[in-house]
């Protein structure tokens, strides 16, 4: 529910330039998810103000200029965040994600790994001393991984970036977890600079929770009431969430995800005749190696059922997660499509989910595709935390989802189930997802208009 307060429009002149600092979640832009957000987001604001700065906080600045060329890239370790880029900077921008992509990541790992052996041999060394002299160590209460996240300083880049912007715009994502606990801290920290130098935020797009780390929960408690507007994909557990931590009900909007709008086409070309597959395996999703040739035999022998390809289908590039665990589901099948390749961008993955009738998926973004498009899911969880987050999902499109447990020991029939019982279901269901799209990406365009009004009002009242 939303009040008048944000004033979505203003007759005050405002010739202060417009300037948008993009907190996106994901640093090293390795997840297609992310990115289909961050293009929906910066295509909504070049709509509004075509000639606006907008940066985003990345640990990959070219990378990122080579996907969105009219966005500046921003370190954490900036010295001048919004300077003008420079020609090296436009040249790579100009060669696209997959020439610029192993550059870029090249250089990241290279400032990441060195400075990691340097510290692991100085604490190698300061345990040899602390064995040798434990009598004249000072002993000190151990500090959890939370603790000492919470305890970390805004980064100068990412200060010096906010201070001067008209808005900090923190872009949706399932960050705002226990599980995520350091990111979430970051966050917190970074919105709680915003606010001390009087600069706006809004939060769009959040998935948030599970969230019941007591440290979290007094940040969330003292950090959220200040942000002056906050969108929610989903309704089912957000709301709870925000009002336990004092935020009040006129600053909130349940919209869906951002990434809706990307996946969604006006012209509905009808089911396809593909399964698609992706199987998630990471730390906050573990997947036992029963489970994983369990998903294996079942889909295979569903697509030969069919007669149908099945096509992997890839989210998270970081570290290759979803190509380790996915290639093997789909490899000796009948039928398969080649994988998307590495840097491709969200729309051309959104292309390679149309093609399909089904989409089995352990990754949650793919069923933010596959259900825009109006095709079912059968969604694969071995966490509450990916449970929350496909009940949403299925929440706000009313259906289309089947959630099942990796560690259900029926689950080679369950699966088998739900996969034919969306295939036979697919053309039923269609409309009615689609339907659904539409009504989020309406409630997503309402929460940017909130957005827009509250960069006017700053730069109005900073002129």
């Amino acid at each position: 529910m939303i009040d008048n307060h944000f004033g979505l429009h203003s007759d005050e002149p405002a010739t202060r330039p417009v300037r948008i600092l993009i907190e996106s979640s994901e640093y090293w832009l390795r997840n297609n998810g992310d990115l289909a957000m961050l293009e929906v987001t910066i295509a909504r604001l070049r709509r509004r103000w075509p000639d606006a700065q907008i940066g985003v906080l990345t640990d990959v600045p070219l990378l990122l200029r080579a996907y969105h060329p009219t966005a500046k890239g921003i370190t954490v370790l900036s010295t001048d965040p919004w300077a003008e880029p420079t020609v090296a900077e436009d040249f790579f921008a100009a060669l696209g994600p997959h020439i610029v992509g192993p550059i870029a990541l090249g250089m990241v790992r290279f400032r990441v790994w060195f400075p990691q052996k340097a510290r692991g041999l100085r604490r190698r060394l300061e345990r040899l001393v602390r064995a040798r002299l434990p009598s004249e160590q000072t002993v000190e209460a151990p500090v959890s991984a939370s603790e000492a996240a919470a305890r970390r300083p805004v980064h100068p880049g990412s200060a010096a970036a906010v201070e001067k912007a008209s808005l900090l715009l923190v872009l949706g994502g399932g960050y705002i977890t226990d599980s995520d606990a350091a990111q979430a801290h970051r966050v917190f920290t970074l919105i709680e600079h915003a606010c001390d130098h009087g600069v706006p935020v809004a939060m769009v797009g959040q998935g948030l929770g599970p969230l019941d780390d007591p440290l979290l929960q007094k940040r969330a408690a003292e950090v959220m009431p200040r942000v002056d507007f906050v969108s929610l994909r989903e309704n089912l557990r957000g709301p709870a969430i925000l009002e336990r931590a004092g935020v009040p009900d006129d600053r909130t909007l349940v919209t869906g995800d951002d990434a809706i709008e990307l996946a969604y086409t006006e012209c509905d070309t009808g089911p396809g005749t593909d399964i698609g597959v992706c199987l998630r395996l990471a730390a906050y999703a573990p997947v036992s190696e029963i489970a994983r040739n369990t998903v294996r035999r079942v889909v295979q022998a569903v697509a030969t059922e069919y007669s149908s390809t099945l096509v992997p289908l890839i989210i998270a590039e970081y570290r290759s997660q979803d190509r380790r665990s996915t290639l093997p589901i789909v490899r000796g099948a009948d039928s398969v499509a080649e994988p998307p390749p590495r840097y491709t961008s969200p729309g051309q993955l959104v292309e390679q989910v149309s093609r399909c009738r089904v989409l089995v998926t352990g990754a949650y973004h793919l069923a933010v595709f596959a259900l825009s498009r109006g095709i079912p899911v059968v969604a694969l969880s071995s966490t509450r935390y990916y449970d929350d987050k496909f009940r949403g999902l299925e929440d706000m499109f009313g259906g289309g989802v089947t959630l099942l447990h990796l560690d259900d020991p029926a689950l080679g029939s369950k699966l088998a189930d739900a996969t034919r019982a969306s295939w036979q279901q697919a053309d039923e269901v269609r409309g009615r997802l689609r339907a659904r799209a539409r009504e989020q990406i309406r409630l997503g365009h309402m929460a940017f208009e909130h957005v827009f009004a509250l960069a006017e009002r700053a730069r109005v009242e900073n002129h």
